[in-house]
């Protein structure tokens, strides 16, 4: 699903229009980008997830064309962990189907 379904789903989901639904859409990525470039910056909704970020060490790599070593600097990257019920979401079509 890429970014104009999503508003789509939401528009219809929601009963409102496409246009409220992309204000909406557009105002949950800047709050939650805002808020993860503050100093311990977390958003946590509940049941789906949490938004944080993780700070990755200086490390050594290879250059895949070159084959010699490079240093890749150190960055701040964003995660995100799955809540419990997307979680449950996600694995419940995993699950093996039992026989009748």
């Amino acid at each position: 699903m890429n970014k104009s379904e999503l508003i789509d789903a939401i528009a219809k989901d929601a009963n409102i229009t496409k246009v409220a639904a992309k204000a909406a859409l557009e105002s949950f990525i800047s709050n939650v980008s805002e808020t993860l470039k503050k100093k311990d910056g977390k958003v946590s909704l509940v049941g789906f997830g949490t938004f944080s970020v993780a700070e990755r060490a200086a490390r050594q790599g290879i250059n895949p064309a070159t084959k010699k070593p490079i240093q890749i600097a150190a960055k701040k990257v964003a995660k995100f962990k799955a809540g419990a019920d997307l979680a449950g979401a996600v694995m419940e079509d995993m699950a093996p189907k039992k026989k009748k």
